[in-house]
């Protein structure tokens, strides 16, 4: 693939990168692959911190984002980011589902007119969480109580404007915390990107919804080939206006970082992560996904982008259906197809 720049080490241009730390960003926050015709200096934070921090203010030329928030900043006609077909976080969603342990486990229908909670409506995994109950478990979303508040502290609002589906109607909860509200048997559920902490201090007092969530995510890719994203790459537009050779060759650096870490994860003659069976895991999960474990580029992940922008356009996080090349600029989707 041509990288459309030529410029010698002393013309590279200097850029930051706000990502969380990851190994498949590992090789590109430590230069041992450069992004060609770039000085990159990179800075970590948890993610919730880049997408505030990104979303509020663009501190960064180059961040990691949420793809829910992309949606919809572009479905509300913002053009001052670009998003690039590379995804450092994905993650299936069943297993972010939450009930008390007296609650329906392995009964999802259970949860028809329930309570439940969530952290932002535009949180990418809530999107994809609340697909799962409409979709797979046929719950209809405008008879739910829903319930806006921090997973484990209160107060959490939320980052960008709303829109919602008609009939569907929110409770914004600001005095206690969603983990504190089912606690107090005021929520039946919650739809969550990760663990609140009733389910993590061994007190075994809420729990997964479904108990054992490997067997049914794997299922669900069987069937429908989505391997959920939750966050992009994103730039903004007046870098990616000034550099024009700039996203193809951020698209190539991190599609090869990607790939070593991939390759690591592989390997089992001195394990790379500090995780028993840790290889033996990944190897297994090429059954399922086959030997790219984390695909970028539009056309291997063209069922999930397609999955996940119906869903975003039906809870209204975007007022028309998005097409991926309203996602990515032209350059990125042409080298991705050659």
């Amino acid at each position: 693939m041509s990288t459309g720049y030529s410029g010698g080490a002393d013309e590279r241009v200097e850029l930051t990168l706000a990502i969380n730390e990851s190994d498949q960003v590992r090789d590109i926050s430590s230069g041992v692959v450069p992004v060609n015709g770039v000085r990159l200096r990179t800075v970590h934070h948890e993610v919730e911190e880049i997408f505030f921090r990104f979303t509020k203010f663009r501190e960064w030329e180059i961040t990691e984002l949420s793809l829910a928030k992309y949606c919809s900043l572009r479905g509300a006609g913002d053009d001052s980011v670009v998003g690039l077909p590379v995804f450092p976080s994905r993650s299936f969603r069943h297993s972010g589902i939450y009930v008390r342990a007296d609650g329906p486990v392995d009964n999802p229908s259970a949860l028809v007119g329930a309570r439940i909670g969530f952290p932002e409506w535009t949180v990418t995994a809530t999107v994809y969480q609340r697909a799962l109950l409409q979709s797979e478990f046929g719950i209809d979303l405008t008879g739910i109580d829903w319930v806006q508040g921090g997973i484990n502290e209160p107060g959490r609002i939320e980052t960008l404007p709303v829109g919602l589906p008609d009939g569907v109607s929110v409770r914004a909860e600001r005095e206690r915390s969603l983990n504190q509200l089912m606690l107090d048997g005021d929520l039946d559920a919650m739809v969550v990107p990760h663990a609140p902490e009733a389910a993590e201090d061994g007190s075994g007092r809420i729990v997964q919804l479904f108990s054992d969530v490997r067997a049914v995510e794997e299922d669900y890719y069987r069937r429908t080939g989505i391997f959920p994203i939750m966050h992009l790459l994103v730039m903004r537009k007046d870098i990616f206006d000034r550099y024009p050779w700039l996203a193809p060759n951020l698209v190539t650096a991190f599609t090869e970082a990607k790939d070593r870490s991939v390759k690591r994860m592989l390997s089992g003659t001195a394990p790379h992560i500090p995780v028993p069976w840790g290889p033996t895991t990944a190897r297994a999960a090429t059954k399922v996904l086959g030997p790219d474990l984390w695909p970028y580029g539009v056309d291997a992940n063209l069922k999930t982008l397609e999955a996940f922008m119906t869903y975003a356009h039906e809870q209204r996080l975007t007022k028309e259906l998005l097409k991926v090349e309203d996602l990515f600029p032209s350059s990125v989707l042409e080298s991705f197809r050659i």
